[in-house]
C-alpha cells in the first residue's frame, strides 16, 4: 500500500508565503523574498511601525499578522503607487498616513484572497476571512484568536524587499494535517487580467501581421504596368 501524502502546518505556511511574495512582487514591480528559516513562536503580536491582522475560519481556524517597519511600508507603498501612475510629489511622506494604511490594507486583502483560493484548490477545503485593517502603532500589541484552537501553533517568517527593508508575517493556527487519500488534479485559478492581456496581445499581433502583409491587388496591378 502506498503511503498517503501529508500536508502539515509548514506546508500551509509555505502556501501563504508564496501568496505574499506573488502579490507584493506584482504590485510593487520589485522582488519580495522570504527567509528559508521559519521561527516557532509562542504568541502573535502586532509590532511597530505599521501592522495588520486577519482572522480566518472554516476548514481550519487561524490568525495572520503582518508587521512592517516604516521603511518597508513606505517602499512597498511608493512602488505600488508609482506603478499605478501616481506622481512622486503626490505620495504620502509618512507611514502614519491614512493613504499608506489603505494601500497596504488592500494589498493584504489581495494576499489573503489569493491564499484562500490556493487552499480551496490544493487542499479541497474552504476558509473565510475578515476584512484586514492596517494601523500604525508605536507599542507592541498581543493578538489572539477568540476561539479555542486545537493545539495551537505559531510561526514567524522574515521577508525582505528589493531595498533590503524587512517586514514579518506571523501565523497562528490549529495543529492540523491534511492527508491525501488519492491523487487529484489541482485546478489553477483563472486570472481575468491574464485573459484580457492574452486577448489584447493576439489582437495586436493580428493587426501587425495585416499591416505587414503586401496588398495582393496592388502587386497584381503593378505587374500589369497599371
Amino acid at each position: 500500500m502506498s503511503r498517503n501524502k501529508v500536508i502539515s502546518t509548514e506546508d500551509i505556511l509555505s502556501t501563504l508565503c508564496h501568496s505574499v511574495t506573488e502579490v507584493l512582487s506584482s504590485a510593487s514591480g520589485n522582488t519580495i523574498s522570504y527567509s528559508a528559516m521559519v521561527q516557532k513562536i509562542t504568541r502573535t503580536c502586532m509590532r511597530p511601525d505599521i501592522g495588520c491582522f486577519v482572522l480566518f475560519d472554516g476548514g481550519f481556524t487561524g490568525l495572520v499578522v503582518t508587521n512592517f517597519t516604516s521603511q518597508a511600508a513606505m517602499e512597498i507603498y511608493g512602488d505600488y503607487m508609482n506603478n499605478m501612475g501616481m506622481p512622486p510629489e503626490e505620495l504620502a511622506k509618512s507611514h502614519v498616513s491614512d493613504d499608506v494604511a489603505n494601500v497596504l490594507g488592500e494589498l493584504m486583502n489581495q494576499i489573503v484572497g489569493d491564499f484562500t483560493n490556493k487552499v480551496r484548490e490544493q487542499l479541497h477545503t474552504s476558509i473565510t476571512q475578515n476584512q484586514p485593517k492596517m494601523m500604525a502603532i508605536n507599542k507592541q500589541v498581543q493578538i489572539s484568536v477568540d476561539t479555542t484552537m486545537d493545539r495551537p501553533q505559531a510561526r514567524r517568517v522574515t521577508f525582505t524587499t528589493q531595498n533590503q527593508n524587512i517586514f514579518y508575517l506571523e501565523l497562528a493556527m490549529d495543529k492540523t494535517e491534511f492527508i491525501k487519500l488519492h491523487e487529484f488534479d489541482i485546478t489553477e485559478a483563472i486570472d481575468p487580467d491574464d485573459i484580457i492581456a492574452s486577448t489584447r496581445a493576439k489582437k495586436q499581433s493580428a493587426q501587425t501581421k495585416a499591416q505587414n502583409e503586401p496588398d495582393i491587388d496592388d502587386d497584381f496591378m503593378e505587374n500589369l504596368g497599371l
